[in-house]
């Protein structure tokens, strides 16, 4: 009965050192900071907000105009880096929005209507000149 426990525990042993060298994947932890939770939090909301922008139906049809498929467009924003994101978010804060179009409109009719009242102008027939 000592020798089947010796030969038993001898076994178990080899087993349990030979498992020892097997390769194994150790977690490392580390601080984070939180710059880069925020960064990487709004690098999310902003990839967000690019892929709503490519489900528009017009930024669609002109995908589609220009031969791009556009699960392959949003396929692409999701292998964007946060850098990269960034920028393009960027570029779309800066773009004109249909909106814009108004004001931009407005603003010309004023500037025109004010050089007629001047005499610069003659564009509307129903401003007299202030001379």
């Amino acid at each position: 009965m000592n020798s089947r426990f010796m030969r038993m525990t001898s076994r178990l042993l080899i087993v349990s050192v030979l498992s020892l060298g097997l390769p194994f994947q150790y977690a490392q932890a580390g601080m984070v900071s939180t710059d880069k939770v925020a960064t990487s939090a709004q690098s999310q909301s902003e990839r967000e907000r690019i892929r709503t922008f490519l489900d528009r139906e017009d930024v669609r049809k002109e995908l589609q105009a220009q031969g791009i498929d556009t699960d392959a467009a949003k396929a692409r924003v999701s292998a964007l880096t946060d850098e990269e994101v960034q920028k393009v978010a960027g570029k779309l804060d800066k773009m004109p929005a249909g909106g814009d179009i108004i004001g931009i409109l407005f603003t010309i009719f004023i500037v025109l209507l004010v050089t007629d009242i001047l005499g610069f102008t003659k564009v509307f027939s129903f401003t007299r000149t202030a001379k």
